[in-house]
């Protein structure tokens, strides 16, 4: 129970910090995407079950509150955090710009399948040369914040661990 209160307020959080207080602090044009930063940070931290979870909550959440087709966030969400998860369990170097890059990274690349997605469907509006610059300064601006996150974040879920079961014979 403290562990789904746990990830529905970062959820929450994240959405109100991005739509609120961020939405108007631009870098050259792209504003910070929380949901996106939260999305692979939980990835690398719990892994791609938790990432793809939390990715498809916050996806649909943001599609919600956005004027956009519904669930190509959380499609885009759900896919990121599942990858994220999926590449962590291969790094073993405890860089400490670890956390950064992956979040630039994913950043940039959940927002250009976003793009893709979109273009797909018949919604991009833009032009693919905004929409990569976009994607590109949305992933700079994450990694830069997330130093200041994820220390926070880290230390919310090292106490709300999923119960692992031990079956003994």
């Amino acid at each position: 129970m403290r562990r789904t209160v746990t990830l529905i307020v970062l959820v929450v959080t994240a959405l109100l910090l991005q739509t609120t207080v961020f939405s108007r602090v631009t870098l050259m044009g792209a504003k910070p995407q929380f949901v996106y930063m939260i999305t692979v940070l939980m990835a690398m931290l719990e892994g791609p079950s938790t990432g793809a979870v939390m990715g498809f909550a916050g996806g649909m959440a943001q599609d919600f509150l956005q004027n956009a087709p519904k669930g190509v966030t959380a499609l885009t969400l759900t896919l990121l955090g599942y990858m994220v998860g999926l590449v962590r369990q291969y790094i073993v170097t405890p860089s400490p710009l670890l956390p950064m890059v992956l979040v630039a990274l994913g950043t940039f690349g959940g927002i250009i399948f976003y793009g893709i997605v979109s273009a797909l469907i018949g919604e991009m509006h833009v032009g693919w040369a905004y929409m990569f610059k976009m994607a590109f300064m949305s992933g700079v601006y994450n990694g830069v914040l997330t130093p200041l996150v994820f220390p926070l974040l880290k230390r919310m879920t090292e106490g709300i661990a999923a119960p692992r079961r031990v079956f003994r014979w």
